[in-house]
């Protein structure tokens, strides 16, 4: 299946009403080429193969945002998680196997160990710390099992944005309720924007149908490194905020039932094979994101309280 320059380009994104999918309906709808269909989890189950291929049917490009995100409840519930992240991504990838469509599939940072020092290249050894990291792998091995030509693994991590709870936002409205925070300093990581993330989809979207981006794994993070107390310090500055009120802790003192890596910053190299630069600077990136009104409504309301304490 391919498209010529006057075509329209047919684009399929599953996954639809999350954080990331409503961003990319939004990127894409500002494209005068893009023809687009929108599937929620009530639209199309990706665990059942006859709905996936009938979805899949006629379109140039499917980016899949479709995922299970509960990663705590991922460890007891192993089979159902990895059904969607890996049986159902198995299913996507065989549909566009048949049909000639390029996959573009979101995938995670939990795939890697997380026991790292530098920056991890796409083509780190993976080694799961947890059921979530587990069935995602299963979904990035059918990718490229499957679609060795036309299969695209973006993995990201500590995403936030607009539509949905993000830790960017839990932390401005906890800004209006708490005096101080302690937030974990130990786990290192790229905080990204999923509008900025949804826009570099829609990129290598376009490359790999012109055939200008090799497939495989690419890493769909902010550059730089921060840790999540660095973030959310960063998040209240940027908010006219007092910064101090966040205050460093460690992983011990926030025990959850599934593991987190304490190493997440992943390298972008492979960029530079489609064409593209690596997406900005984590600071900035959130420096505009803050910008948008959701968040500057939450930021508005936490400058009030902190303003009405006593000093």
């Amino acid at each position: 299946m391919t498209a010529n320059a006057a075509a329209p380009v047919r684009w399929l994104v599953t996954g639809a009403a999350g954080m990331l999918g409503q961003d990319l309906l939004s990127v894409l709808g500002a494209d005068g080429t893009a023809e687009i269909t929108a599937l929620r989890r009530a639209d199309l189950d990706i665990t059942d193969a006859a709905a996936v291929l009938a979805a899949v049917e006629g379109h140039d490009i499917v980016v899949n945002c479709a995922a299970w995100t509960n990663v705590d409840a991922a460890e007891t519930e192993e089979d159902a998680a990895t059904a969607v992240n890996g049986t159902g991504v198995r299913h996507l990838a065989a549909a566009c196997a048949k049909t000639g469509a390029r996959l573009l599939h979101v995938s995670t940072d939990y795939v890697l160990p997380g026991d790292a020092t530098e920056p991890c290249p796409e083509d780190a050894p993976t080694a799961p710390v947890n059921a979530y990291g587990r069935g995602k792998l299963v979904g990035e091995q059918a990718v490229a099992e499957l679609l060795p030509a036309h299969g695209y693994v973006v993995r990201t991590a500590w995403l936030y944005g607009e539509h949905g709870p993000n830790f960017v936002a839990t932390m401005l409205k906890l800004a209006a309720q708490r005096d101080t925070l302690d937030v974990v300093d130990d786990q290192h990581g790229q905080p990204t924007w999923s509008y900025a993330l949804a826009g570099r989809l829609v990129e290598l979207g376009r490359a790999a149908l012109a055939g200008q981006a090799p497939a495989g794994i690419y890493h769909g993070t902010a550059s730089g490194r921060t840790t999540w107390c660095g973030l959310a310090r960063e998040t209240y500055a940027l908010s006219g905020l007092d910064p101090e009120r966040i205050r460093p802790t460690t992983s011990e003192a926030f025990v959850r039932p599934a593991a987190r890596p304490a190493f997440s910053v992943l390298a972008h190299d492979r960029w530079a094979a489609a064409g593209l630069a690596p997406l900005p600077e984590w600071r900035a990136m959130l420096a505009e994101a803050l910008a948008r009104p959701v968040f500057a409504e939450l930021a508005a309301t936490a400058r009030t309280t902190e303003s009405d304490r006593p000093q």
